[in-house]
């Protein structure tokens, strides 16, 4: 397999992911395409050891379970998020100003908000009919084309825009969307694109979820094509570097993949990491295959691993300062290590050492980020999948510019490297 091969298989990944749900749907394509049987929560579950199995919640979460040949008595799992920051629609979102049709937004996540301005933006998520029949189906939507933009102040109207001024994400950031809108019709809008998109036909909007997004396609920048430019790399990167880890494994050894919803608003739900999505797999998966009982599970998941993978912030050549000195992570130089004292992060030396190993068997280069002592630390789903299941975690990620823009850059190479190493994780027969 080709570095080129993988790298294009990236770019389709993001660009056809423009939400959670469509991120998870097109996971479960792949997982399907590799004989993988999903797995519905609400029926009783026939496993057989060896077979590859995955489940979704809410269909924004996944996880995908490869299970051992032999008994079950270790699991590698690696951990990712399928969300990211941006703008999402309010239920009520139609509004018209100046004759201007616009949406009413929130901001999901902690969005750099500025990188908004002037781009091209789709619409995506997940809307809920109801058919003639009274039947509520969830179908997703993903309108490619530029409908909306989110228009800068003119610099001659706001003398002040380069001096550091706050945005109003109320007032400032609702997109234009059509003129003359004082007889538009959102639902008839969602109705038409729905139509077309899925062939349904006289539906009811009944609900949505739905985001902006840049259209801009994701691609590779640079003289030597040496970056990655696009949106949600953060953490769709990760996403997609577990599933290719796993699918390129040599699926003899137990192995978990499990992607949550909702990690940029703190994990609290049902499909998120701090809710009990994983908890529940696992403990169904050990009473079918494993040493029953809540012992057996507790020794299950003390004899297992966790990769929490989540991208680190690299070194910026025009804010050297905001790091460390002694702790830059440079683009394409390897996998980051993530460590904090304050359990922001879960890595400990134990799981840490696991990781070096790793890297050295793999002949990938490894690196460290810990933040200045001056500066707070973000978080990743580790400390809390650790905190709610007690298996031992690290943090690791990919370095990368920009966290939280509506468009980030990461390094070609670096997806290699993690891609190796979390594949030697999933093959390795001792944890």
């Amino acid at each position: 397999m080709t570095q080129n091969a993988r790298l294009e298989r990236l770019l389709d990944f993001l660009r056809r992911s423009p939400t959670p749900w469509h991120a998870t749907a097109n996971m479960a394509e792949r997982l399907e395409a590799a004989g993988f049987r999903r797995l519905d929560e609400t029926a009783a579950w026939q496993l057989e050891p060896g077979e590859r199995v995955y489940i979704t919640r809410n269909d924004s979460s996944l996880i995908a379970l490869q299970l051992p040949h032999g008994p079950l008595e270790a699991l590698r799992m690696i951990g990712a998020h399928t969300d990211s920051p941006g703008l999402r629609l309010k239920p009520q979102a139609p509004r018209v100003a100046a004759g201007w049709l616009q949406l009413g937004v929130e901001v999901y996540g902690g969005a750099l908000l500025a990188p908004w301005y002037d781009r091209d933006l789709g619409l995506a998520g997940r809307v809920h009919v109801r058919h003639a029949d009274g039947r509520l189906e969830g179908v997703r939507l993903n309108v490619e084309q530029p409908l909306a933009i989110v228009p800068s102040l003119a610099i001659h109207l706001d003398r002040d825009a380069n001096n550091g001024r706050s945005i109003n994400p109320q007032t400032e950031m609702p997109p234009v969307l059509l003129q003359g809108g004082e007889d538009a019709d959102l639902d008839r809008l969602l109705r038409s694109w729905i139509a077309e998109q899925h062939g349904l036909e006289g539906v009811e909007i009944i609900d949505f979820e739905l985001a902006l997004y840049d259209v801009q396609p994701p691609s590779r920048v640079g003289v030597n094509g040496e970056l990655i430019a696009s949106a949600r790399l953060d953490n769709l990167l990760s996403c997609f570097i577990g599933l290719e880890a796993l699918l390129d494994s040599d699926a003899r050894q137990g192995a978990v993949l499990v992607a949550n919803d909702h990690e940029e608003v703190g994990s609290a739900s049902a499909c998120g990491a701090q809710g009990p999505f994983l908890g529940d797999v696992l403990k169904r998966v050990n009473a079918a295959l494993g040493e029953p009982g809540d012992e057996g599970f507790i020794r299950l998941i003390q004899s297992s691993r966790l990769i929490s993978c989540d991208n680190a912030h690299a070194l910026h050549p025009n804010f050297r300062d905001k790091h460390d000195a002694a702790h830059g992570p440079a683009i394409n130089g390897g996998p980051v290590i993530k460590v904090n004292a304050n359990q922001r992060y879960a890595t400990n030396s134990d799981t840490s050492a696991m990781f070096r190993d790793l890297c050295r068997q793999a002949d990938v280069p490894v690196q460290t980020f810990v933040t200045r002592a001056d500066m707070g630390c973000g978080s990743t789903i580790g400390p809390i999948t650790a905190t709610e299941l007690g298996v031992p975690t690290l943090d690791v990620g990919v370095p990368q510019w920009a966290m939280h823009s509506i468009r980030e850059t990461a390094g070609v190479r670096d997806v290699e490297y993690l891609t190796r190493v979390l594949t030697a994780f999933v093959e390795r027969e001792e944890l």
